[in-house]
């Protein structure tokens, strides 16, 4: 090999090093260590600033985007705080489908990727610091069976809508956890696990908006109207509305009406036992898509060779339930103040927002409009059913 062989291989190896380092760190994993070679890299001394050389290259790759989004996530906490029944997250949505409608430089993409999805998976993790199992224990017995009926009537009528309707699997599903466990919690949750894109992501939350202002604007009025006790008005909002916001909405004002916070507190304990369903639903939905996508690759064999769980077991829903589990018992064992978990809480609605903002970014609006009717029907049918099978079982229960 002459000089100017040498020379061009000597300029060439640390390009490729540098790219396959920085690969590494897309997929979210630390660049793979490179062999010393020739000598001119003994003990590896060369690992370290390699390192840093690949995360800083990420860094700059990822922070432009992700303060995109926070930028969009900052007025939409606030106008979350003054507008409570539309909350932050559609805030963010909406304000990201806006400019979405303009050209945007390519650098920001990386960015707004990683907070649809990541942020997305994190968020989840801290609203786990706003859950408490005494509670669960407490109400459980007068809420398990209706929040079960709910959730199972729910996702029945959206997989056999969906399928007479033929609308995506994926955007029935996450219409039919969003109706029947916590709104935007759960389709956030869920999104990642089915591998739903954005715009179906979008397409959900919109109709899981629509019907949590109706739920918030009439329940109340509609409660009255059916003579509903505090207990049982406040049962049928934790498990009939769809979002917490427009839960606590609903129970405020049943309050205002009728001089008793009684229907406020139960309903939002019903609702936080109720987004417990979060776990198991995304567990059985991961274990599904694996099976499934296990069979498509072996052209329809056996889903049990070779099936790895742990490649599609979705790890965050397990560090939520270990910081639920921590804000029960380890931070009152410590003597945390109450207000670390509130604060942890805000920060995983906070990170909603973020998320969401990502998600607009990425919304094709014209195309939201053109199949949003099939979606919203989908919606509506979910949420009358859900109604009124809480009131029926609650009935039977002699809870009304």
């Amino acid at each position: 090999m002459n000089e100017k062989e040498e020379l061009k291989e000597s300029e060439i190896k640390p390009i490729k090093e540098e790219t396959a380092g920085l690969a590494s760190a897309e997929a979210g994993e630390s660049p793979a260590p490179v062999p010393p070679t020739g000598g001119r890299e003994p003990g590896g001394e060369q690992k370290g600033p390699r390192f840093v050389s690949a995360v800083w290259a990420w860094l700059r790759a990822v922070v432009p985007g992700l303060a995109l989004c926070v930028a969009i996530a900052v007025p939409s906490w606030f106008l979350g705080k003054l507008v409570p029944v539309i909350g932050s997250a559609v805030f963010a949505i909406v304000i990201g489908m806006v400019i979405a409608f303009f050209r945007r430089p390519q650098w920001l993409e990386r960015g707004i990727k990683f907070s649809s999805k990541k942020i997305l998976q994190a968020s989840i993790v801290f609203l786990g610091f706003n859950m408490n199992f005494y509670t669960v224990v407490q109400v459980g017995k007068d809420s398990l069976l209706i929040i079960l009926s709910t959730i199972a009537t729910a996702l029945v009528v959206s997989f056999v809508l969906s399928k007479l309707m033929k609308i995506p699997s994926v955007v029935g599903t996450l219409v039919g956890v969003g109706s029947s466990v916590c709104g935007g919690s759960a389709i956030a949750a869920t999104a990642p696990v089915i591998r739903a894109k954005d715009g179906d992501v979008a397409t959900a939350i919109s109709v899981i908006f629509l019907f949590n202002v109706i739920a918030a604007f009439t329940f109340p009025a509609l409660g009255t109207a059916l003579g509903l006790s505090d207990t049982g008005f406040g049962m049928w909002a934790g498990t009939a509305v769809n979002d917490t916001s427009s839960v606590v909405a609903a129970g405020n004002s049943w309050a205002s009406m009728h001089g008793s916070d009684v229907a406020l507190n139960y309903a939002t304990i019903v609702k936080l036992t109720r987004t417990l369903a979060i776990i198991p639903i995304t567990l059985v939905l991961a274990i599904f898509v694996g099976v499934r996508a296990k069979r498509t690759a072996n052209g329809g064999e056996a889903a049990g060779a070779g099936f790895s769980f742990v490649k599609i077991f979705p790890w965050f829903v397990l560090f939520f339930l270990a910081a639920a589990i921590v804000n029960t018992w380890a931070f009152p064992a410590m003597g945390v103040p109450s207000g670390v978990s509130s604060f942890l809480s805000e920060a995983g609605k906070f990170m909603i927002a973020v998320a969401m903002a990502a998600i607009g970014l990425n919304t094709n609006v014209i195309k939201l409009v053109k199949s949003g009717g099939k979606p919203i029907l989908l919606g509506f049918v979910c949420w009358v059913c859900i109604a009124g099978v809480s009131l029926g079982v609650q009935s039977a229960l002699g809870i009304l």
